[in-house]
């Protein structure tokens, strides 16, 4: 594994190898192994307590997720990797903005909501609201009042 993380420190070019190396790893399919490897470099760099939080953290992420990790299946397949992005667009479309303290929401009000963020984050709110107008118009006033001559 290159680099030891003994002697890395934060911003240390060394350890953006070490992080390389370890993402290689996972994406072989071997999240246990990294996990593996992480743990015996911090036992082995002797470090204590909080010197210690970041990389038991990461081994706990990595054995809990393991079976969530088979990156090497999802590229071998020419699947795309994209988990922190999913993770990342659900907190900002949903916890942001629904797990307020106190909100009560229906599942087409969510659903609603939901969707209107995801379309003002994709900056397709113009497009969206022309055609929005749109079907408004014609739902309340050309489907209602087509039939009814009004020239009298």
């Amino acid at each position: 594994m290159e680099g030891r993380l003994d002697v890395l420190l934060p911003g240390d070019p060394d350890a953006e190898a070490w992080v390389a190396a370890h993402a290689r790893t996972v994406l072989a399919g071997r999240a246990v192994d990294a996990a593996a490897t992480i743990r015996h470099q911090a036992d082995a760099g002797g470090f204590r307590d909080r010197e210690r939080t970041g990389a038991d953290e990461a081994v706990a992420y990595l054995t809990r997720k393991a079976p969530h990790l088979d990156y090497a299946t999802a590229l071998a397949n020419g699947w795309q990797i994209a988990t922190g992005i999913i993770e990342g667009a659900a907190r900002f479309l949903i916890k942001d903005r629904m797990d307020i303290t106190g909100a009560r929401w229906t599942t087409a009000g969510a659903e609603a909501i939901l969707r209107l963020r995801a379309v003002i984050a994709n900056g397709d709110f113009d497009e969206y609201w022309d055609w929005h107008q749109q079907q408004e118009l014609r739902r309340n006033h050309l489907d209602r009042y087509q039939e009814l001559d009004l020239a009298a």
